[in-house]
């Protein structure tokens, strides 16, 4: 192929069939939405049967009654549908088009929670939601037009474990210590930050298994995604314990996607040939989305301080 050629198709950022990744990840938001809602309905029920472990996360027992109660066990099937359809998505697409697209199931979750609990979002919540939403929109709508996506070389892999590592020595850390006095908004921060890791790894082992590489490294990853997952879902599932399920959603759909992207930016270089004013509109994009988040934490009507 003509040189010049060759580095044109380069500068384009993402062929027809990295756009399939788009419809299935707004798939996977849906199931995503219907899942939290199902499982936050099983988490209260659970907690209310049992003693009261406010700020102190889940027991063991608690843990297991959840495992008997059909809506937590119907929301973990459609939440397992969430992460085949994101699974997917990241197969065709980059990290950083189609992960923030899971904020969409903010907005169904919003209005389900508020149908099901008879609760009226206030005017902030309202707000919140549209800063969370629309700052993830804005920042994939860059993206899908300026992202490109890279191979993940031995190096990056070794960057992303070490990350990882001190994140979650960091997070097991924080729980013991301070799980007296942790409320909804540290376990759907640290969940989101966790998925985040989970997402980039998951595609990094997708990739190499598709091209029969599954060495040391490759089994690292598939062991961080594995305690990644594992503590993230701990950790939602006492946001469920002690917030609404749109809050949880709030911070999986805005705080995970960020995560992902910024691994995706600064590790990866998915955004190396965006132009400056793109790299202006991720940060305030993302800022807005995060922001949006604590608001809605504060002011939601049924967060309990």
């Amino acid at each position: 192929m003509d040189p010049d050629l060759t580095d044109f198709t380069e500068q384009i950022a993402l062929d027809p069939t990295q756009f399939i990744g788009i419809p299935l990840a707004l798939i996977g938001a849906v199931f995503l939405s219907l899942g939290a809602q199902f499982q936050h309905r099983g988490v209260v029920k659970v907690e209310s049967n049992t003693v009261d472990t406010l700020g102190k996360g889940l027991n063991v027992k608690q843990l297991s009654l959840l495992l008997a109660r059909p809506s937590w066990v119907i929301g973990t099937l459609m939440l397992g549908l969430a992460i085949v359809f994101q699974l997917s998505s990241l197969y065709f697409a980059p990290i950083i088009v189609v992960q923030p697209l899971g904020a969409i199931a903010l907005v169904i979750t919003s209005i389900l929670n508020s149908r099901v609990s008879r609760v009226q979002l206030n005017h902030r919540s309202i707000i919140a939601i549209i800063m969370c939403v629309g700052g993830v929109f804005l920042f994939v709508g860059v993206a899908a037009f300026t992202a490109v996506d890279k191979p993940v070389t031995d190096q990056h892999l070794i960057t992303i474990l070490t990350i990882l590592a001190v994140v979650l020595t960091l997070a097991a850390l924080a729980f013991g210590m301070l799980r007296r006095r942790i409320r909804a908004i540290f376990y759907v921060i640290m969940a989101g930050v966790l998925y985040g890791f989970v997402a980039t790894l998951a595609k990094v082992v997708l990739g190499r298994l598709e091209q029969g590489e599954f060495e040391w490294l490759t089994f690292l990853c598939l062991v961080g995604l594995i305690l990644a997952t594992a503590l993230g879902a701990y950790f939602v599932q006492n946001a469920y314990a002690t917030g609404p399920p749109d809050l949880v959603i709030a911070g999986l759909t805005v705080v995970d996607p960020m995560v992902a992207v910024a691994i995706g930016i600064l590790v990866l270089g998915e955004a190396s040939q965006a132009p400056l004013w793109a790299n202006f509109v991720f940060v305030i994009a993302g800022a807005i989305a995060v922001w949006g988040v604590f608001i809605l934490a504060r002011n939601h009507p049924q967060t309990r301080l």
